[in-house]
């Protein structure tokens, strides 16, 4: 034990008689957020009055087939349509493509959804079609990455963490289990909420004395992940910490650690669930696992804007609804492992 201890298928479920609950538990969730009124910005999608069962939602994101993570949004998405008795669709490019993704939100303004919900991992990129999608009356909210551009866009709300915050208590996590030259492993390149995450992460490590460098990985490629891990702790026995930016990482920097046999030397921590990755925190061979409910971030915006096309109200206040960060650790790893393989988390 170390120190420290392709595109996604719509998703449709119809369900009846708990929509009212759905938009309860949203905003006591919400809680402490002021609810204020927005101006629409022309027809709000289908528009507010319109039947339930024919509202549709449309969700593109930049997750990659290959990474679990994205699964457990989807499955956010299909339970708040079932939930809710509307019709939800989730799409994502077959790789980390802002041009294909731009192609994916164009697609659906032209479809005049209710309403869309995007990440934003590369604002740059993506704003010139989230700008079309509100300039053409259609509600938007963003999810996960984006936390710091949303507003400039025009988006409604964005619900996730900030991810410069979650790095951050990540290094500190790490630090204060004594690592001091720690590895932040990044797999998707390009992805302005990695950079914030490593960043977050070199911040605390330097404020406790210590430092981190970045490490790029192919997530589409477990075996040289594994191989690159391994290679940056052969290459440098001082480094006594590790942080995977998510799950897809986590399986080969496990093996790397066997390989190189720095399992019990090297405090190692990652962002984001999957049974995997709680299993090896129960089991302590890895310190922690940072987890942003992403199950949430994928139910919450259909209730948000299923609301939105009521009331024209969004809960926020102008801040981050926030799903994260939260620790998994040792103590806690067995009460979620089993919503983590129901999807859940």
């Amino acid at each position: 034990m170390r120190r420290g201890e392709g595109r996604g298928s719509p998703g449709v479920r119809r369900g009846a008689g708990r929509g009212g609950a759905a938009v309860a538990a949203l905003l006591a969730l919400a809680a402490g957020l002021a609810v204020t009124g927005c101006e629409p910005g022309g027809d709000p999608g289908a528009a507010a009055g319109d039947d339930v069962a024919d509202r549709r939602f449309v969700v593109v994101t930049h997750g990659q087939s290959a990474d679990p993570f994205w699964s457990v949004v989807s499955n956010g998405v299909r339970a708040a349509a079932g939930d809710l008795g509307v019709r939800a669709e989730y799409q994502a490019p077959t790789s980390f493509d802002m041009v294909e993704m731009s192609n994916l939100i164009d697609a659906a303004v032209a479809s005049r959804p209710t309403g869309l919900v995007v990440s934003i991992p590369d604002p740059d990129a993506l704003a010139a079609s989230i700008r079309r999608a509100v300039e053409a009356g259609i509600p938007v909210v963003s999810i996960n990455s984006g936390a710091d551009a949303y507003r400039a866009l025009g988006v409604l709300a964005h619900v996730g963490q900030t991810e410069y915050e979650a790095g951050r208590a990540g290094g500190e996590r790490l630090a204060g289990a004594g690592a001091r030259r720690v590895l932040c492993v990044n797999h998707e390149v390009g992805n302005l909420a990695q950079d914030q995450r490593c960043a977050g992460l070199r911040d605390a490590l330097e404020a406790a004395g210590g430092a981190s460098r970045v490490l790029a990985v192919d997530l589409a490629d477990p075996a040289d992940t594994q191989q690159r891990i391994a290679g940056a702790l052969g290459a440098d026995p001082a480094l006594d910490g590790l942080l995977t930016l998510g799950p897809a990482a986590a399986g080969p920097a496990l093996a790397a650690l066997r390989e190189t046999g720095r399992t019990d030397a090297v405090v190692y921590g990652t962002f984001d669930l999957t049974p995997e990755v709680i299993e090896a925190v129960r089991d302590g061979r890895m310190a922690f696992a940072i987890d942003q409910q992403q199950y949430l971030q994928g139910y919450l915006p259909i209730v948000l804007l299923n609301a939105y096309a009521e009331t024209l109200a969004m809960p926020g206040g102008g801040q981050v609804i926030r799903t994260g960060p939260g620790f998994v650790t040792r103590e806690t790893a067995g009460r979620v492992l089993e919503l983590t393989r129901r999807g859940l988390r």
